[in-house]
């Protein structure tokens, strides 16, 4: 199954990479912004991820109640986060 899980843009890696530090669930990962490009991220916004890459931006309260679903979903959600975990992007 694949799941878009959210997380919370930390900081700009690399602008002309496109990376940023993202903290999803606890684990702060470095993921591929590139997709979002053209609308741009900020410090402070949400995202959907999914194996390294921001797919989507989402508000804070659409971020939480995502994360609560997830949650329910056991090892769907699980994983979902190792596959996050074993994505490296630098």
């Amino acid at each position: 199954m694949c799941l878009g899980i959210p997380g919370q843009i930390i900081t700009i890696v690399d602008e002309r990479l496109q990376t940023a530090k993202v903290d999803v669930s606890g684990v702060k990962r470095t993921v591929s912004i590139a997709l979002l490009a053209e609308e741009g991220v900020t410090p402070g916004e949400w995202v959907l991820i999914h194996v390294g890459f921001a797919m989507s931006k989402i508000d804070e309260s659409e971020a939480q109640e995502t994360m609560k679903l997830l949650q329910g979903m056991g090892q769907a959600y699980t994983d979902e986060l190792e596959m996050l975990h074993q994505s490296q992007i630098e």
